[in-house]
């Protein structure tokens, strides 16, 4: 069964979403500061780890980009704030899904679900290498250039990314993009969606433009017109 790591300085939360987890058949592992869970992610794999925010010593978001760089493994964060900075920030950092407390379990578990899943199925096509408007993306290394220069995304912006050039000339609605990069509709926040485009917009530098959006219905990925 799948390997869970809960990274929270409050007991009460870590009893709580522990209790759950193994309920579900999860194998829980729990650390009490961030840099704990980036040393013991050095050690030992995981499948998901679940992150508080505030925490002493290294906060989640350090630790997050942290464990990004040595492993792919996703995270959803948690946190008592849930303005549009920190989730903005968060996704840019690497984060798959930010939780706002206080928090239903059955929402949370239902989340770890879809993460969990989606993570073990995201195997590339036989379509190695795409191109699209100066755009390379390699499948397989899930690697992007943009005119030639390697361009760094995190795990969210590359598969918002891949999902836009695989249907381009394709509008594609704010539920629709929930559901085939987040792996869910009910409870994606369209907002989610409106972030991530700002933040990959703001990383293809003049290739941004052929990210269009639709007003009232989503967004769609177009050639670049060559003049």
């Amino acid at each position: 069964m799948a390997k869970i790591l809960i990274t929270d300085d409050e007991p009460d939360i870590i009893a709580l979403i522990k209790r759950n987890a193994e309920r579900e058949g999860y194998t829980v592992t729990s650390v009490d500061d961030g840099a704990k869970a980036v040393e013991l992610c050095m050690r030992e794999d995981f499948d998901l780890i679940v992150m508080d925010v505030m925490m002493p010593d290294m906060d989640g978001f350090t630790a997050c980009k942290k464990i990004r760089e040595i492993k792919d493994i996703p995270v959803l964060m948690l946190s008592a704030r849930g303005t549009e900075f920190d989730k903005l920030f968060g996704f840019e950092v690497g984060v798959d899904d930010y939780v706002t407390k206080p928090f239903s379990p059955k929402e949370l578990m239902a989340r770890i679900k879809v993460i969990i899943a989606r993570h073990s199925k995201a195997q590339p096509r036989k379509d190695q290498t795409i191109k699209a408007s100066g755009l390379e993306i390699d499948t397989l290394g899930r690697t992007v250039k943009a005119g030639g220069e390697l361009i760094e995304l995190t795990a969210k912006e590359y598969d918002l990314l891949l999902t836009l050039v695989r249907n381009k000339g394709i509008v594609l609605s704010r539920d629709k993009i929930l559901n085939e990069v987040w792996g869910y509709d009910y409870f994606g926040d369209d907002r989610t969606v409106d972030w991530q485009i700002k933040l990959l917009r703001s990383k293809l530098g003049e290739l941004r433009s052929c990210i269009k959006t639709i007003r009232g219905v989503g967004y769609k990925f177009e050639e670049a017109q060559i003049i």
